[in-house]
């Protein structure tokens, strides 16, 4: 099979398009042939060796979608998708033909999704799920403010907390389009600057803050977050940009018994992930979420020409198609 890998750390450049034997399938394991592969920006950071887990030389990629073609019969052909973070990291990825995975890893893909777009949904909804529910347990009629609104895992966030009856209030530093996912379901855009947390409490009904703050930017934006949460309100943490260090003032942290969580989608492998892609894909399934917009899509061979796609930022998806 035709396969990208990385056998040392650095720019896209470093990324091989090499041939590899097809992955072998035993008892318990199931063979997918990829139709599509997501490049997603920690895709890129582990090649440039930002993940001290990953084990070289590894085929690279979390998300995926496509068919399984050996395994067991109730699953041959069945059209699948997934992620994890596991694949790409210590065992190999999604950015070549053929992926060989546990049985216990296969979920059916949505039929309201092409291949494409089932392969650039995993690690966004993942990590939105994980915190959302899992972790701070959002319940319908509750506020959720969701820091970075208008990036992947923010649209997921608001998908995810509109879909359960939650008033969804959308923070970034540029404003949000109205046509998008997350625009169409935000019920107010507060901008990301030094008033953040005044503008939001002097919204209708928020003086108090909001029950939940989801902050997909963290660092810069951390101490904004905590100010915006109420009493007993939970804030959760996925990332540290501009900063991993931070300062904030602990006697109005306690005073306000404020829960903060981080939630980490890494640590769940392809297996752990399968469950929370379950719930994904039930909300695909009944009409609750919004298919995600495919800016670019590149050929196997073209891989480095996608990875420096997302490394510079761009709008959209870019997705693999070996």
């Amino acid at each position: 099979m035709k396969a990208l890998q990385f056998s040392r750390y650095g720019t896209p450049d470093v990324l091989e398009l090499i041939d590899a034997p097809k992955p072998a399938t035993g008892h318990g394991s199931a063979l997918v042939r990829v139709h599509g592969a997501s490049v997603n920006p920690s895709d890129v950071k582990n090649v440039a060796g930002h993940f001290p887990q990953t084990t070289l030389p590894r085929i690279p990629g979390r998300d995926f979608s496509g068919v399984v073609e050996e395994g067991p019969e109730a699953w041959i052909g069945a059209e699948v998708w997934g992620t994890g973070g596991d694949i790409g990291f210590t065992r190999d990825g999604t950015h070549a033909q053929y992926i060989s995975l546990p049985v216990g890893a296969l979920v059916r893909k949505p039929a309201a999704l092409d291949h494409a777009q089932a392969s650039a949904i995993g690690v966004n909804f993942v990590v939105a799920w994980l915190g959302v529910m899992d972790y701070a347990q959002l319940r319908e009629g509750e506020t959720i403010a969701v820091i970075g609104v208008g990036g992947g895992v923010g649209g997921a966030v608001t998908q995810i907390a509109h879909a359960l009856g939650c008033r969804v209030i959308g923070i970034d530093r540029h404003p949000v389009d109205p046509h998008s996912p997350a625009g169409q379901r935000i019920a107010g855009f507060v901008p990301f600057d030094e008033h953040t947390v005044t503008h939001l409490r002097d919204m209708s009904g928020l003086s108090g803050g909001v029950d939940v703050v989801f902050d997909s930017v963290g660092g810069v934006a951390f101490e904004t977050a905590l100010g915006l949460a109420k009493r007993r309100g939970r804030v959760v943490e996925i990332s540290a940009t501009g900063k991993r260090r931070v300062d904030f003032d602990v006697i109005d942290f306690y005073h306000n018994e404020t829960q903060l969580l981080g939630a980490d989608s890494a640590k769940l492998g392809v297996v752990e992930s399968a469950p929370l892609m379950q719930g994904v894909a039930r909300g695909f399934d009944h009409g609750k979420f919004e298919a995600p917009v495919i800016a670019h899509r590149f050929a196997l061979d073209q891989a480095r020409e996608a990875y420096d796609m997302v490394a510079k930022g761009t709008l959209g998806r870019v997705v693999i198609e070996p």
